[in-house]
């Protein structure tokens, strides 16, 4: 009967010790999602950095072939005002992009602490386990 007792408080341990693992497996990859999710935030806002500087030398050049500088100038070059319009929400769409990278961060920050606590307490867990187990192979050897 004693026995059986035991082995139930060894199936319990060993379970909450795999769901312990479990969490910590959980917390990682949540973590490595908002790294990816971030990384996608900053791939997206160079991309739209590049697409605005290319629009920006497109006007130039167009404004050179024209001679005209001033846009509300009648003979303003089509081409550029629909360049410069694409350039400017090129930049509207970079600034909210640049605003969700800022709540992309916070979330991330939020998830690494919450994996740091979660190893954390798997850590202690683990040692407290090893110092229950260790004065028995002290006493048996």
């Amino acid at each position: 009967m004693a026995a059986t007792g035991v082995l139930r408080k060894g199936i319990r341990e060993f379970a909450g010790m795999k769901s312990r693992e479990n969490l910590v497996r959980l917390k990682q990859f949540k973590v490595g999602e908002k790294r990816r999710h971030l990384l996608q935030l900053d791939m997206m806002i160079a991309e739209f950095e590049r697409m605005a500087a290319e629009l920006e030398a497109q006007i130039a050049a167009e404004e050179r072939k024209s001679g005209i500088t001033d846009v509300n100038h009648f003979a303003y070059p089509t081409f550029a005002k629909a360049a410069r319009q694409r350039r400017d929400n090129l930049r509207a769409s970079q600034n909210d992009l640049l605003q969700q990278r800022a709540n992309a961060q916070a979330i991330l920050a939020e998830a690494e602490a919450e994996l740091s606590r979660a190893e954390a307490l798997e850590s202690r867990e683990t040692k407290t386990r090893d110092m229950e187990h260790a004065p028995r192979s002290a006493m048996i050897g």
